[in-house]
């Protein structure tokens, strides 16, 4: 029967060492914000591009449709498969507690307006 392959020293000590990180969003980062994104399969990585659609501001309707809408890029990044995955994954667990909050939201203010009306 083959053994099972040991893990290397430096393998052990990084699963021994946990290190809590002190997220720093600096003063200086501009948050924008995203209508529109694309993502794009590089070389086995994502590229996940985030872009905002300003519309025009018309005092009277145009006589025809704009021939384009420009979409500028405010962030680009790239991951890997696995860091995707994990962001699929917190993404979905929070827009299950925004849903979850609304909904409780919903109910409550529900329950409120059936009080004020009996």
């Amino acid at each position: 029967m083959a053994k099972g392959k040991e893990a290397s020293p430096m393998e052990k000590a990084r699963k021994a060492i946990q290190v809590p990180i002190k997220w720093n969003i600096p003063e200086t980062i501009i948050t924008r914000f995203a209508s529109n994104m694309v993502v794009q399969n590089i070389e086995g990585f994502f590229k996940l591009s985030f872009f905002e659609i300003k519309p025009e501001i018309d005092l009277v309707a145009p006589a025809t449709p704009p021939s384009e809408i420009v979409a500028d890029c405010v962030g680009s990044m790239i991951v890997s498969p696995d860091k995707l995955r994990a962001i699929i994954v917190a993404l979905t667990n929070q827009l299950n507690k925004y849903e979850a909050a609304i909904t409780a939201q919903g109910k409550t203010d529900a329950s409120a307006e059936s009080k004020l009306l009996s």
